[in-house]
């Protein structure tokens, strides 16, 4: 036996671990462009919504917590809690943050919209061009 062959070593895989092998392989490749044209249309329209609805459910669910805490400020004894300004004030500082919290979870709808808008238009006329070809 010479050298190199004791220091080599060498074992094929089954069929069934050589899928496997590939199918891990890929998980770490970088992302393939889509295939077709009709899957690049789809993750784009996909796209168009997914940073208006994110930023929209933020913004709504630290308006109802915020919301909710005023709500407890006024309702409860939580301010006692707190003690000094907060538990002497804790009805006006309750309303504000109230108020506060209202204003913003009313602002997640109009702020989904308008982001939706501005995404929409900075994509259409990608979405367009590949409509135009899939049409023909």
């Amino acid at each position: 036996m010479s050298e190199s062959e004791k220091t080599s070593f060498e074992f094929t895989y089954s069929a069934k671990e050589q899928a496997e092998i590939k199918k891990i392989r890929d998980k770490y490749i970088a992302p393939k462009e889509p295939k077709n044209k009709m899957e690049q249309l789809k993750k784009l329209d996909e796209g168009v919504t997914k940073k208006p609805t994110i930023v929209a459910l933020v913004v709504g669910i630290i308006g109802t917590l915020i919301l909710g805490f005023g709500m407890s400020l006024v309702m409860t004894d939580l301010a006692v809690s707190f003690g000094g300004f907060i538990k002497a004030y804790s009805m006006f500082i309750g309303i504000f943050c109230g108020v506060i919290g209202i204003v913003l979870a009313g602002l997640a709808h109009p702020l989904y919209n308008r982001i939706l808008k501005k995404e929409k238009e900075k994509i259409a006329p990608e979405i367009i061009r590949l409509t135009d070809e899939l049409m023909k």
